[in-house]
């Protein structure tokens, strides 16, 4: 669904006239009598809040304007949208332009930029009169089976906010993660948007036609994305997909292909349960960490499991599959500090008492929005109280922060000292979005509306409702 808004406020003008007649909602169409323009001097600028992340660009009503040019920036946060290229802070135009020039003409209706944002900063090289500047913002609109309804405030918030960043990252045809960013389907990362998906509106085709894009793409021996356990999230998928829908149609096509993953995998688990892949990830927080390796054991091990059941549910054989299983648990999953891979294990093979300890140690410090509803679920199962404090403390941590949808990444020690993604930062404090963020999303490359931090939405459902 395509919906057209208008500003929400002025933030911040300069050399114009009547800048708040951008926020009077007008009939969209250009005509040769408009009086309700705005007039922008050569050397003038504008700053639009739209009230909320949007996916999409913007439409510009030109009254008068003689092929002048006018430069367009995108932003996720206010300082986003002011950024230049480049620079310590990263702002880029990577995947989608948020940073270019046009001309406009007179008496014109057109269409610019495709990428995330909140708020758009215009800067005028020449004399203009612009009737409208209107977002157009795709979002999925489906009618929900789930919603929560329950009296905690605080929950409630996190739920809409995760269903609103879920609704934008599949209101295509595909699945994305951000967007803002590239335009692929990483399917390593879409178990928690299946989640948050499937509970929201139960069997949805979006999830499929994903699963089966990137097995179109991927020929075995190959690993999907280039990487080995996004295939072993494919498995996970697709099994989890089966037990929350039904989708046995579905499920059923995928057997052949499940087969020949597990026989990949068996090809890399050695007898005496070593594993040999061409390379190992779980989620950016653990990359080249200790605990990576029995991350990705965790991830072997319930992608084992679940291939059992989904084959168990088609009559097919099981031996490889539980061979694979047999290997894989000679060795323990033993843990140093990493909350993510803590989560994987409980699902994998449980925890223990030392385990448990780790987990609540420190509280949301160290969580991921990625693996939220892990590291949730695996503390809810000893702990639903603390489990709750933890979900409240991370992502409303986000909303104090301005956030309208969840974030790729969070740290709650960025909350110290920083400013609201709708406000520049004052003297010593740092800047919310271009000043931190880590690995490929450094700075104003970080993406605010990512659909993996959706899995929440499960969550909620699960110990909740």
């Amino acid at each position: 669904m395509i919906e057209r808004i208008f500003p929400k406020k002025i933030i911040e003008s300069s050399d114009c006239e009547n800048a708040r007649g951008l926020l009077v909602k007008k009939q969209l169409q250009i005509g040769l009598s408009e009086r309700n323009t705005t007039y922008f001097n050569t050397g003038a600028h504008v700053i639009l809040d739209f009230g909320a992340e949007l996916r999409g660009g913007v439409r510009i009503l030109t009254f008068l304007a003689n092929n002048i040019p006018v430069r367009i920036r995108f932003g996720e946060s206010l300082t986003e949208c002011c950024a230049e290229l480049g620079g310590a802070q990263n702002a880029t135009n990577d995947h989608a332009d948020r940073d270019f020039t046009v001309n406009l003409q007179n008496y014109s209706d057109m269409k610019f930029g495709g990428t995330g944002f909140r708020f758009v900063r215009l800067d005028f090289l020449g004399e203009v009169r612009i009737k409208s500047v209107v977002a157009e913002n795709e979002i999925l609109n489906k009618k929900p089976l789930f919603l929560y309804g329950g009296n905690d405030k605080e929950i409630s918030d996190i739920f809409y906010t995760a269903k609103r960043t879920i609704d934008l990252c599949a209101a295509g045809n595909y699945l994305w993660d951000g967007v803002k960013r590239d335009r692929l389907v990483w399917i390593g990362d879409i178990h928690p948007e299946m989640l948050a998906l499937t509970t929201l509106y139960g069997r949805v085709k979006i999830i499929e036609r994903s699963l089966d894009f990137v097995k179109k793409q991927t020929p075995l021996p190959n690993f999907m994305n280039g990487f080995p356990m996004y295939s072993m999230w494919w498995i996970i998928i697709v099994a989890d997909y089966l037990k929350l829908t039904g989708a046995a149609d579905f499920a059923k096509k995928q057997i052949k292909y499940l087969n020949g993953l597990v026989d990949l995998m068996l090809n890399c688990v050695l007898s005496d349960g070593e594993m040999r892949y061409p390379s190992e990830f779980v989620d950016w927080q653990t990359h080249g960490k200790a605990d990576e390796t029995h991350g990705v054991r965790a991830i072997n091990i319930i992608a084992a499991k679940k291939a059992i059941e989904l084959l168990k549910c088609f009559n097919e054989s099981t031996a490889k599959a539980e061979e694979l299983l047999n290997r894989l648990m000679k060795k323990p999953i033993t843990v140093k500090d990493s909350k993510s891979v803590l989560g994987l294990k409980y699902f994998a093979v449980g925890l223990n008492g030392e385990d448990k300890k780790k987990l609540v140690s420190g509280g949301a410090k160290g969580m991921s929005t990625f693996m939220s509803y892990y590291i949730l679920k695996a503390v809810a199962s000893y702990d639903k109280a603390k489990a709750v404090e933890m979900l409240k403390s991370y992502y409303g941590a986000m909303l104090k922060k301005g956030a309208a949808t969840f974030w790729e990444d969070y740290n709650v020690d960025w909350s110290e000292n920083s400013c609201r993604i709708d406000e520049k930062p004052k003297d010593g404090e740092k800047d919310i979005h271009g000043d931190f963020g880590a690995h490929c999303y450094i700075g104003f490359r970080h993406s605010l509306c990512h659909g993996w931090s959706a899995g929440v939405i499960r969550f909620i459902k699960e110990e909740l409702s």
